[in-house]
């Protein structure tokens, strides 16, 4: 029998060649290709002995009350859709030092605390057990139902969990430091990550446990290893957050039992990670009324409503070519917005730097924020203060047009839940259902950028507010 030809596989996006070269021809990676060792044969056809039968259930049919448990942390359950369901596999990564093992060590110990207790297994292949059991005594979280072991062998700890009952949940963090020793290739390569991932799911799916995998990213902020490694998993959540803000986002990117784009807020203290239930009002806390180039987005993000100011600054730029920097929102995104503005209604940028930020460290995706951020950018150009019991909220068309968006109630309430009365928002279309009624809102609507232009002059001129020497006159 021939010998099998060796494989030569990309470590950055997976790729096979038979040969070895030092830049991967798929993704442009340098020194990203490893040999691996090739199948001691090749797979076979269903010829020869048959298989099982498998059970069919109606679609229909009944669902065990049991299958999902809420944790204990409202914001978590929040994003996973309402609790963690039995024999699921999570995916969730973030930024090194960002709080992801803060975070699921809180989760475990708080399954512990239900009535009746959830026995969880924290399975740390980076720290030793004293190094997690110091982590737990300095968040003061206490005793629990939480076992924890400290081990890379894949082998070691299936065996550990195929024996007895096993814990309900199972947490490895991380995914990357997990090795199968039948595979010759180093942990956190691709055929490791995808292999050992496939292993433990198989184990949960089986065993019928909760496993929630812990992944490393890369620089671009994407879950590093083989892309399959998302899609094998049911649920992968992302924790944003910037290292010189208190607030962490957990967010939900794929979920396939509950809503994807989800969110849950939460606050960096000295004591862990604190729930915020009002992100909104937090967000907005630290506002300052009166200022120019600052104007507050009511945006969604997942089902929940969410307030957030949108800052701009425009200045004079002393080089040929201006800068533009944006925190929080899409920097294309932004481009066009001031692309639009010139072309449609005259102002001019061109000579000016530009600053956008979305204050508290939120990030925005959505083009319902172009009205807001269109409105502070010409705010601070004009040097005319936006009032500050109004909320923003629409799309921009390239032809200036501003159009309607989802969820414009659940906007709206929310805005006048914070004791916003007014609020910017599309104009309806010509027999389309016109802006909700919100008790104590006042729906202004607009049609055209010219038109929100228009208004915020008018505005001003009525409250006669000062303007700085030198500032853009409307």
């Amino acid at each position: 029998m021939a010998k099998s030809a060796a494989r030569y596989v990309c470590q950055n996006c997976g790729a096979s060649t038979a040969r070895w070269s030092g830049r991967c021809d798929s993704c442009g990676a340098w020194n990203s290709i490893v040999e691996e060792a090739p199948r001691e044969s090749a797979p076979k056809g269903l010829t020869g002995k048959k298989g099982k039968g498998i059970e069919l259930i109606d679609l229909g049919g009944p669902v065990p009350d049991t299958i999902r448990r809420p944790t204990g942390m409202p914001e978590f359950d929040r994003v996973t859709g309402g609790g963690l369901v039995r024999g699921s596999a999570i995916l969730i990564g973030g930024d090194p030092g960002i709080g992801k093992s803060t975070l699921l060590l809180q989760v475990v110990v708080a399954l512990g605390r239900l009535k009746p207790p959830m026995v969880s297994a924290y399975i740390s292949g980076e720290e030793a057990v004293e190094q997690v059991q110091l982590r737990g005594k300095r968040l003061q979280l206490g005793e629990g139902a939480t076992r924890l072991a400290a081990a890379t062998n894949i082998r070691d700890i299936i065996a550990t969990l195929e024996t007895g009952e096993p814990p309900e949940v199972v947490v490895i963090d991380s995914i990357q430091t997990m090795y199968l020793d039948t595979l010759d290739s180093a942990p956190g390569t691709v055929a490791q990550v995808r292999s050992c991932a496939a292993e433990l799911i198989r184990v949960a799916k089986r065993r019928g446990f909760v496993l929630i995998l812990v992944g490393h990213v890369t620089k671009d902020g994407q879950i590093a290893g083989p892309r399959v490694l998302e899609h094998m998993v049911d649920t992968v959540l992302y924790f944003e957050g910037e290292r010189g803000h208190q607030f962490r986002i957990l967010r939900s990117v794929k979920n396939r039992f509950g809503p994807a784009n989800e969110i849950g807020v939460f606050e960096m203290t000295d004591g862990g990670l604190v729930e915020v239930a009002n992100p909104s009002a937090l967000f907005l806390a630290e506002r300052r009324g009166n200022i120019s180039g600052a104007a507050v987005f009511a945006g969604i993000e997942g089902t929940r409503p969410v307030l957030v100011e949108v800052q701009a600054l425009v200045s004079p730029s002393p080089q040929a070519t201006p800068r533009r920097a944006v925190v929080g929102w899409d920097g294309n995104r932004l481009a066009m917005v001031l692309a639009v503005l010139e072309a449609r209604c005259g102002l001019g940028f061109g000579g000016n730097e530009v600053y956008l930020n979305i204050a508290g460290g939120l990030r925005i995706a959505e083009p319902a924020a172009d009205l807001a951020c269109a409105l502070a950018l010409i705010s601070a150009l004009t040097d005319r203060p936006v009032p500050e019991d109004i909320a923003i909220f629409g799309e921009i068309g390239l032809s200036g047009e501003v159009r309607r968006v989802t969820q414009s109630e659940s906007r709206l309430r929310e805005a006048a839940k914070l004791g916003f009365r007014r609020a910017l928002a599309p104009q309806a279309v010509k027999g389309g259902r016109k802006a909700p009624t919100i008790e104590g809102l006042e729906v202004l609507e607009v049609g055209h950028l010219q038109d929100m232009i228009d208004w915020l002059y008018n505005e001003s001129r009525s409250n006669s507010v000062p303007k700085r020497p030198g500032a853009v006159q409307g």
